[in-house]
């Protein structure tokens, strides 16, 4: 436990910290946003809710709340993705404590939350679940499917939140949170319109959005289109091996991914633009809103995210492969229609219902051309969900008790297919594969319900205590031809949390939580075949679902002119889902993928439990003259049963691609009356030599463990008004070469981002 010894002595020695009246959410940054010069009121209760003219979230220590106020939660606002220009949704979390964000692609990003991603973190647009049944083991690109220009907040909360949030919420939850329109008194119809466009260079981005708002009396309409095309991705130069050689007797040369475009008037160590990256992208997005009162809102909304041509980029080549191999996401297309309600009504408060279609489409090519093949897949997940949550409103009879209660329940249908093309023929002959990657007509079916109650016995004392009943439903079709069987099965789950929060005084409160976790198999754990970083992955229809239990500590410190959080954990991880090295003879038939793969793999329960340590701490300091510094630091240790693999050592080992010891610096300053503001950025790495038995053989990790680093960034912008909003980030000064822990794409090099906001938001 030395290294979490480490992290509370560090989180004390960055404790210089700020503060305006109100508290932030963890790991925010709290200079405020420029005031409307124009005068303008809000006009509603409601719309003060959306917190897009927010620099930092705010919340307030022992309220008599159930959602967020007794536990570590950050918030990334508009405002701080303006300035700081994340390439991508996911991007955006990158300055977050306890959050990594790993890339298996130029135009993929998963997020870890406290060592934990894809199925173990729970993904959320404006209510919506976006955790489907094919959401898959390991680093995911689903997240990044939202379009950052339409987000006006992200919200992480950190640690297990399944009472709430149901399977899969064992790391956390990602709430994003789209631009909505303004509602208030008009007087007749006003329009806003708004453009953003946007220059990078380290991979030619250009790029950006159109934005229109209608808005009425009590109503509004808001609809906004989007397109980027970016280029190759150029880097600071190649990550190397922390060991000598790379394992293979070819001495001190690059490691396999990614791969780099040959110059021949430069040596290696030179060599900056990566194979394997550059993609397109298109998004839409319309909605109405409706103020029924002065506390509700009606809404319906379509969001629409539309990727094209966006290569893997570890499997472009693949390791070891010739350089003209590759496997290309033709389609990476979501689209996501929902209406419902949202505010307060009658004895219920915190009200929102919302029922949603979502249809995830995704098409993928492998090209072997020295071998004469193709191969095509195609996949289509047809989601149907309800979810209902409230508040009842005891503050008259009750005032020291608060009631959450909800439900929620989701149908997911899959559709896959594929095909094999000889591409040497002329014509070209196709043929259908037996399935696809998952088995076609496939489905996942949940339903859950819960209930958390908060009651504040004496001033100063809060407790809490919560649980949640739920079950899933699993049906596939077998498939003789490639040896995979049918499966039907249902798994149910009780799970519950309680917490205590002591606050003696107003200014500073501590926390401890216990909260349980589970996550039951989906169909890509019970029927997926697919490639994956370390080699071939092949279905278990045998699994049973994972459980967790997360115990936390915490305190929050909120002074005139400091905020400081520190927080602690420790998640224990019972039949954990986890890899295990198989033979080539054990690959599925009809699955030539497995058969040509470095490893084919296998999901199994772990037969011991894992566990996973750390921490996080903020603090930001609010100095005169608009003045604003921040800092953070964060670390996650994790460890688990040796699974039988042929290398791995006997006892315990450690778990697989959880992030290193990080931080980061931020600070900022304002000029209030001309609106020109100016900030810094350093983003920090320690190396990660702590592997799993499948990180040795990922190539995606260099051979010894990912190298630590340092980033640093200058921004600047000038802000008139709500017309008009200009701002530069020149990032990675020093042209770091550098991978965040498990990535496939070398991080960009030097370079500049341009953002220019013309309208009325």
């Amino acid at each position: 436990m030395r290294p979490l010894a480490f992290l509370l002595c560090l989180s004390s020695a960055v404790a210089v910290a700020q503060s305006p009246a109100d508290e932030p959410a963890f790991g925010a940054s709290t200079a405020v946003e420029p005031e409307s010069e124009s005068g303008e009121e809000s006009g509603s209760a409601l719309e003060s809710e959306e917190g897009q003219g927010e620099y930092g979230a705010t919340a307030n220590i022992g309220a008599v709340t159930t959602e967020s106020d007794d536990r570590a939660e950050s918030v990334v606002t508009r405002l701080e993705m303006d300035e700081r220009q994340p390439r991508s949704t996911p991007d955006a979390l990158g300055w977050v404590p306890g959050v990594a964000v790993q890339q298996t692609a130029h135009a993929q990003a998963s997020p870890y939350v406290r060592g934990l991603t894809g199925q173990r973190v729970v993904h959320v647009f404006d209510g919506v679940r976006l955790n489907n049944a094919i959401y898959r083991q390991g680093p995911n690109q689903y997240f990044f499917t939202i379009d950052e220009a339409s987000v006006s907040r992200i919200e992480v909360l950190h640690g297990s939140a399944s009472v709430v949030y149901g399977s899969d919420a064992l790391g956390g939850v990602i709430r994003a949170e789209p631009v909505r329109p303004h509602l208030g008194p008009v007087d007749g119809v006003e329009l806003r319109p708004r453009l953003r466009l946007r220059y990078g260079s380290v991979d030619r981005e250009l790029g950006g959005r159109a934005q229109l708002q209608l808005r009425w009396n009590r109503g509004a309409f808001q609809a906004g289109v989007g397109y980027r095309d970016v280029d190759l991705l150029r880097s600071g130069g190649v990550v190397r091996h922390r060991r000598e050689g790379d394992g293979l007797g070819r001495g001190d040369v690059a490691p396999w991914v990614p791969r780099f475009t040959e110059e021949a008037d430069r040596p290696i160590g030179d060599w900056r633009t990566q194979l394997g990256t550059g993609f397109r992208e298109a998004a839409f997005d319309a909605r109405v809103d409706q103020q029924i009162t002065r506390q509700l809102r009606a809404f319906a909304a379509v969001y629409g995210y539309r990727q094209m041509d966006a290569p893997r980029t570890d499997q472009c080549p693949a390791p070891e492969a010739p350089v003209d191999e590759c496997l290309t996401v033709d389609r990476q297309w979501r689209t996501l229609a929902y209406g419902g309600l949202r505010g307060s009504a009658g004895a219920l408060r915190d009200l929102s219902l919302t029922v949603s279609y979502q249809l995830h489409d995704e098409h993928r090519r492998r090209e072997r051309p020295r071998a004469g093949v193709r191969f095509r897949w195609v996949d289509q997940v047809h989601s149907l969900g309800a979810a209902f949550r409230a508040t009842a409103d005891l503050r008259e009879e009750l005032p020291r008790v608060a009631l959450r209660f909800g439900a929620d329940g989701y149908r997911d249908q899959v559709h896959s297919r594929g095909d094999q093309s000889f591409t040497d023929l002329e014509p070209v002959r196709t043929f259908e594969l037996s399935r696809g990657q998952y088995l076609d007509h496939s489905i996942q079916a949940t339903l859950g319900a819960f209930s958390e109650l908060v009651v504040q016995p004496i001033d100063g004392l809060t407790l809490r205590a919560g649980g949640r009943a739920q079950v899933i439903g699993v049906s596939a079709p077998g498939d003789d031809e490639s040896g995979t069987s049918s499966v039907d099965r249902t798994f149910g789950a009780v799970v519950g949390r309680a917490g205590i929060t002591v606050q003696p005084r107003k200014r500073y409160g501590f926390f401890l939580n216990l909260d349980q976790g589970f996550r039951a198999p989906n169909l890509d754990d019970l029927t997926g075949r697919q490639q994956v970083g370390p080699g071939f992955q092949f279905e278990n229809a045998e699994l049973e679902p994972e459980r967790s239990l997360t115990a936390e500590l915490g305190t929050k410190l909120r002074l005139d002119w400091l905020r400081f959080e520190l927080w602690v954990f420790a998640t224990r991880i019972t039949d954990g889902i986890q890899r295990v090295v198989r033979e080539i003879d054990d690959c599925p038939p009809s699955t030539p993928d497995c058969l040509g793969s470095r490893d084919p793999f296998q999901l199994i329960n772990a037969p011991d439990a894992s566990v996973l340590f750390g921490g996080e701490s903020a603090a930001t300091l609010l100095l005169p003259e608009q003045v604003t510094l921040s800092a953070n630091v964060s670390y996650a240790w994790g460890e688990g049963p040796s699974l039988g693999d042929r290398f791995a050592p006997e006892g315990r080992v450690p778990l697989s691609r959880v992030p290193p010891l990080q931080g980061n610096v931020e600070g900022r300053w304002r000029h209030r009356g001309t609106g020109v503001w100016v900030g810094a950025g350093l983003r920090w790495a320690a190396a990660q030599t702590r592997l799993a038995v499948s990180d040795g053989s990922d190539p995606r990790i260099p051979d010894g463990g990912t190298p630590g680093y340092a980033l640093v960034e200058l921004r600047a912008g000038w802000r008139w008004k709500d017309w008009l909003h200009v701002a530069l980030v020149a990032h990675n000064l020093a042209n770091t070469a550098y991978k965040v822990h498990g990535s496939s794409i070398v991080g960009p090099g030097r370079g500049v981002r341009l953002t220019l906001e013309l309208g009325r938001r």
